[in-house]
């Protein structure tokens, strides 16, 4: 039996998922901005606010807040689907591109708020592709650092200071 999954009203999440098998699905640019370009298009869907993520080989991470009553469950299947649909179809290929279901964890306080801010934009140093966050397109700290706030919430202050 699986574990419940833990909502709160207002609450901003930690989301992740992985690709099925460890597999490097997401490594091209082609691919992350597809998958880029698949949460902006959720953003016209659902009414969630986005306030980080990184687009990693095999796997996601989102610090996302869904508004009034929007579900995060509903927001995530719509993004992980279509963007799955969307790059079957691209490769000619079927079944299952995500591992399992996304996991998510309330971030129930400010210093919980900033660790996660800085677990996430360290997952693309860690893994050798950059020394520095801001320098990876696939990031949100890519997107702070350039003023670019089209689909990603600008930081609060003190977040990422």
């Amino acid at each position: 039996m699986r574990k419940l999954r833990i909502l709160s009203r207002g609450a901003k999440y930690h989301v992740t998922a992985r690709i099925n098998r460890g597999e490097f699905a997401l490594e091209t640019a082609v691919i992350k901005n597809l998958f880029l370009h698949t949460i902006k298009r959720a953003k016209k869907k659902y009414s969630f606010s986005l306030f980080n993520f990184v687009i990693m080989s095999n796997h996601i991470h989102l610090i996302i807040k869904p508004q009034g009553d929007e579900n995060l469950s509903a927001i995530m299947q719509w993004i992980l689907s279509v963007f799955a649909v969307t790059y079957n179809k691209r490769y000619n290929i079927h079944g299952h591109l995500w591992q399992d279901r996304f996991k998510s964890k309330v971030i129930s306080s400010i210093e919980q708020l900033i660790a996660t801010h800085r677990y996430i934009n360290d997952n693309p140093i860690k893994a050798e592709l950059c020394t520095d966050s801001r320098n990876f397109i696939w990031s949100g700290m890519w997107y702070i650092s350039h003023n670019i706030y089209t689909f990603l919430e600008p930081p609060e202050d003190g977040i990422l200071t």
